[in-house]
């Protein structure tokens, strides 16, 4: 029963290696894309604009910021398709609160997050 349990733990150690493994060359594999939209906070995208949160006289940007320095994370939403993506790297987001923008990077379809390779002003 011991060399049961034994061989029962490595084949578990075992597979969590390999499917970790698998994760990595996924997301190696993935060619990056080009997404569009406006760098603002989670709490904002996911009502759909800054309408809901902006304080009076307040930009894009201000309300942004101010709603990350109190929790939020920057993200990207797309208004197009109401789309809101996680973005990986707060700190490339961070100056571009506010605005719209182009990112290059990868997608993870697990857990709906950019990895930001580059962050350019946009139309």
């Amino acid at each position: 029963m011991k060399k049961f349990i034994i061989a029962l733990i490595a084949s578990a150690s075992l597979l969590t290696a390999l499917w970790a493994a698998l994760s990595t060359v996924s997301l190696a594999a993935q060619k990056p894309q080009t997404f569009s939209g406006e760098i603002m906070d989670q709490q904002c995208a996911l009502l759909g604009g800054h309408s809901a949160m902006m304080n009076q006289g307040e930009s894009g940007k201000d309300c942004a910021n101010r709603c990350v320095s109190i929790g939020g994370k920057y993200v990207l939403f797309d208004s197009s398709n109401k789309a809101v993506y996680q973005l990986d790297d707060q700190k490339k987001a961070q100056p571009f609160a506010g605005a719209k923008v182009k990112i290059t990077g990868t997608y993870d379809t697990s857990n709906k997050t950019i990895h930001v390779a580059n962050i350019q002003a946009g139309s």
